[in-house]
């Protein structure tokens, strides 16, 4: 749908009410106002269909996953990658004193140093697996032991990298993260100083989602599971589903939110992090109901609705309860009413 093509329920009864070229109805059929000319200018169908009333609130599209590095590196930083590059398994996540920090994937952190004599452990067979997997495992066997064959593979793995060839690995050298990263922000500068601990990057997954603060009022209309319809920056219109939903609800100026997570059908075009995007959520889907354009609703003079029946050259008026609104049209009930009836709307 195009955006702003829907209002909610209460903005679009405010605009019918307060128009004014709207017919207004006596109660009871007592005495009408009648419209500036006799005859209705142009008519529509009363027609039986699904609605949904939707309401659309501004998320923004980013990435998944972010979190803040830290490494065991302690010196100079020679070298820092750029915001928005994204680093692999075997490449620098950073240099200190020109020596590199290296990205590995593994669930575990390289939480203690490991060569021949540590205890075996899941650690070792992740350190194992990517010297495997970035060429280093030639006579490697990937278990949970570091041997002899693994202690070359890493001396082998320093060489290459111009590391002192120990035959150890540990925080100064490596950072295990479970996949490949996009850098999010830079937090140390070229000629700086870092410190084991010191916060380095914030990097995030390579996934796509959209992110919205919800109104705690508006809970009830983002359950995990629902699809939504998002509007991308270009225009693009994109199918997705709610995956997660906060259940603990946040302050911030004087508003009371939750966050809410979209992950998207498909990858967006945008390379664009924290960009402004559309998110038009369902708050009421109405099914097999009568419905006219909003237009056709003319406010009456004791208060509620109506819309105005022609059958050939003449009309009569019919008050109706409004139910519903969704795509330009409104849910209408009323005594006598049908589908493929004529109502009058205003020309043009």
């Amino acid at each position: 749908m195009r955006k702003g093509a829907l209002l909610s329920g209460a903005a679009l009864l405010a605009i019918v009410a307060a128009g004014a070229a709207m017919a207004v109805l006596a109660d009871g059929g007592t005495e009408v106002a009648a419209p500036a000319t006799e005859r209705v200018a142009a008519t529509a169908v009363i027609t039986r269909q699904d609605l949904l009333d939707t309401k659309t609130v501004t998320g923004a599209l980013t990435y998944s996953g972010r979190r803040d590095l830290t490494t065991g590196a302690a010196g100079t930083v020679t070298w820092v990658p750029e915001d928005g590059a994204v680093v692999r398994r075997g490449h620098p996540l950073l240099k200190v004193d020109r020596r590199p920090v290296t990205l590995m994937y593994g669930r575990l952190p390289l939480y203690r140093p490991l060569s021949r004599g540590v205890s075996d452990g899941p650690d070792v067979e992740q350190l194992e697996r990517n010297l495997r997997t970035l060429g280093y495992g030639e006579n490697l066997t990937v278990d949970e032991h570091f041997d002899y064959a693994t202690h070359l593979a890493v001396r082998k793995w320093q060489a290459d990298r111009g590391l002192t060839e120990t035959g150890r690995v540990d925080d100064t050298q490596v950072v295990f993260l479970s996949s490949a990263v996009r850098v999010i922000d830079v937090k140390v500068v070229v000629g700086g100083r870092t410190a084991p601990g010191r916060q380095v990057l914030a990097v995030s997954d390579l996934n796509r989602l959209v992110r919205l603060d919800l109104d705690a009022g508006d809970q009830t209309l983002a359950e995990k599971g629902t699809k939504v319809t998002v509007e991308l920056p270009d225009g693009e219109q994109a199918a997705g589903s709610i995956t997660d939903v906060g259940t603990v609800a946040k302050q911030a100026a004087e508003r009371t939110y939750i966050e809410v997570e979209i992950t998207l059908a498909k990858e967006p075009k945008s390379r664009l992090d924290q960009a402004p995007v559309e998110v038009e959520l369902v708050s009421e889907r109405r099914e097999n109901v009568l419905a006219v354009p909003v237009e056709a609703l003319l406010a009456l003079r004791e208060g509620g609705f109506g819309v105005e029946i022609v059958e050939g050259s003449r009309t009569r008026p019919v008050p109706v309860k409004v139910g519903a609104f969704g795509g330009g049209m409104v849910e209408i009930t009323g005594e006598g009413l049908g589908e493929g009836m004529k109502v009058g709307v205003p020309e043009g």
